[in-house]
């Protein structure tokens, strides 16, 4: 029997989730409004240690109303990892900003802070640490570059629901914390995102920003121009019953991480690739099971071409963000250039068994070897 294809990520739903879908639909409630909506906003952000949750319609539309909500406009600079998904530019770019790339640390490939403070001028207003695939950012360096110079931190928590950073959920570690609840994530609304804070008044312009500006007092007034950035009530019917379950999500991620590490040691002692890191300081979640290549020939599209052939799917690590075509700056990032080209995104799922995964680290093995 033929063995079925290892996805890279699959949601794991079940009847709860359609339970609260019908419950949405029976209500009538299915656009912006229903209870669901504050019931998703409530759960998340208490989960994620924060004071107040906004739902949005997406992780990308919840940077951009974070930005807008904390008043970064044209010719500000926003720096940010350059290795990360083109949202996190995208953003800032929406709002007239400038980003401003900063390289990689190589331990944790998360943002260095020595580069960040290195980039900084005088029209810097804010920082998007990216807390990339799961694993959190160097938090504490990069909160006092910003208390020094008086600028917002975003978070782009998008990959880490979860994940601690010293103890401490990320997500809720600066002004505003954004995340997405696309398909992949480790938990999903099939598109949606929220952002987080523990100020009031920032909440409250968050959802006035969410919903075209208008006067929550006063029904078609608008006192400042807004956006359509509702999420659904029956989004949130899944992501009700979603974030009661992350708590499982997360330790099977972590149980998957050390089933990972276990069937790729001998290819990391051999040199052939290096593990997923995980800082002494961090909690990671392991959002992307991801190893870099290293004593090998081969390129990272050669191999995933071999493990595609042996019912393997896998992703190549984003494209460093300075060297796209809307955002090129001329300039040399090293770390995140070679983490780019030689970083490999495994099945990550949370529905894979043992068996998977030591299949997936038997296909990569042989795919590092040169074809006969």
């Amino acid at each position: 029997m033929t063995e079925r294809r290892i996805p890279v990520a699959e949601p794991v739903l079940g009847q709860e989730e359609m339970d609260n879908v019908m419950a949405a639909m029976k209500s009538g409630w299915i656009s912006s409004l229903g209870a669901f909506i504050p019931e998703f906003e409530r759960d998340f952000a208490a989960f994620s240690g924060a004071a107040h949750g906004v739902a949005v319609a997406n992780g990308t539309v919840a940077l951009h109303l974070a930005l807008v909500a904390a008043g970064i406009g044209p010719g500000d600079e926003v720096l940010m990892p350059s290795l990360t998904f083109v949202a996190t530019a995208s953003a800032a770019r929406y709002c007239g900003a400038v980003p401003v790339f900063v390289d990689s640390d190589a331990e944790t490939w998360q943002l260095d802070p020595a580069a960040l403070e290195a980039a900084l001028t005088p029209r810097a207003k804010a920082i998007i640490p990216v807390h990339l695939y799961g694993h959190p950012c160097d938090m504490d360096p990069i909160r006092a570059i910003a208390a020094r110079r008086a600028l917002v931190v975003v978070e782009d928590a998008a990959e880490a629901h979860g994940a601690q950073y010293r103890g401490r959920p990320v997500g809720a570690l600066g002004a505003i914390g954004c995340f997405s609840f696309y398909g992949n994530k480790i938990i999903t609304t099939g598109e949606g995102g929220m952002c987080l804070t523990d100020d009031r008044a920032m909440a409250e312009h968050l959802r006035l920003l969410r919903d075209h500006g208008m006067d929550p007092r006063r029904p078609y007034w608008h006192d400042v121009v807004g956006y359509n950035y509702r999420m659904t009530n029956l989004q949130a019917a899944v992501g009700v019953a979603q974030v009661k379950k992350i708590g499982g999500f997360i330790a099977k991620k972590r149980e998957m991480a050390a089933w990972y590490a276990e069937s790729l040691a001998p290819l990391a002692r051999a040199g052939r690739i290096r593990l997923q890191p995980e800082a002494p300081w961090a909690r990671s979640v392991f959002w992307m099971n991801s190893v870099i290549l290293a004593d090998t020939p081969a390129s990272v599209e050669q191999v995933r071409a071999r493990m595609s052939d042996r019912g393997v799917d896998t992703r190549p690590f984003f494209h460093p963000a300075h060297l796209l075509p809307p955002y090129a700056t001329g300039e040399r990032l090293p770390v995140a250039e070679h983490l780019s080209s030689r970083g490999l995104n495994l099945p990550s799922g949370t529905g894979l068994t043992r068996d998977q995964i030591e299949r997936v680290a038997h296909a990569l093995a042989e795919s590092l070897e040169p074809p006969r």
